[in-house]
């Protein structure tokens, strides 16, 4: 059985209908990397997966329960972790403040979880008193994934982690994102970069108008034809 298993997943927003029977497989320690056309409902499988969504049909199931519909606060407990694409962190408190947020549902927070962020993201570590709100793109990204690390997620959820970037950071986010994973953590990932994305994960799916089109290893749905020809620009 799959760590996540998607099936036939029907969602959207209020009685606006984005995804149709959408299906998706997550095994544990996999990278899955989902890529498409803007408005494919790339983005509405990950909240839909972490409860943000309004659920309409079809089944999600975590490590071997069924989450569907389940909201976020009951969803973090299960092991999951999500970091969104935009207003990712608390602006106003400071790095270290964002990543004891992170263990918000603990009693305290673990000091080992922690000392493997900052392990994870010196440069986190260097800024721990400065406010988050300061910070740059890549940073806040990191402080980003470190928060969602901090309860030791057996999926990590991530929505774009490259959005907005600047072209020399691109790289090193991925790097970031490998390290998370070889680390034992199974990622699922919506990406605008796609070739990059398909170059390193294990497996990919390509969405559009909401409903699965391709799904493959990474490579080969990189090297196929028409993957390219419609999705990759060529």
């Amino acid at each position: 059985m799959s760590l996540l298993e998607v099936r036939e997943l029907d969602a959207g927003y209020g009685d606006l209908q984005i995804l149709t029977d959408v299906d998706l497989d997550v095994d544990s320690e996999e990278y899955v990397t989902i890529v498409g056309p803007n408005g494919a409902g790339k983005s509405t499988v990950m909240k839909s997966v972490f409860g943000l969504t309004t659920h309409m049909g079809g089944t999600v199931t975590f490590d071997g329960e069924d989450i569907s519909g389940t909201k976020p606060e009951d969803v973090i407990h299960k092991g999951l972790g999500y970091v969104p694409q935009s207003d990712n962190v608390f602006a106003e408190l400071d790095v270290e403040e964002n990543l004891e947020m992170g263990a918000y549902i603990l009693d305290e927070v673990p000091q080992e979880e922690l000392r493997m962020v900052y392990d994870r993201f010196p440069i986190l570590e260097e800024r721990k008193h400065q406010r988050a709100g300061t910070l740059s793109g890549g940073q806040r990204q990191m402080l980003a994934m470190g928060r969602a690390l901090m309860l030791d997620p057996e999926l990590l959820l991530l929505d774009e982690p490259s959005a907005g970037l600047a072209p020399d950071l691109v790289d090193e986010m991925f790097d970031k994102i490998d390290d998370i994973n070889a680390s034992g953590t199974a990622v699922l990932m919506v990406e605008q970069n796609a070739k990059e994305a398909l170059s390193r994960c294990d497996r990919g799916y390509v969405l559009a108008n909401g409903q699965n089109r391709f799904e493959d290893e990474g490579t080969a749905l990189l090297n196929d034809d028409e993957v390219r020809r419609e999705f990759l620009g060529g």
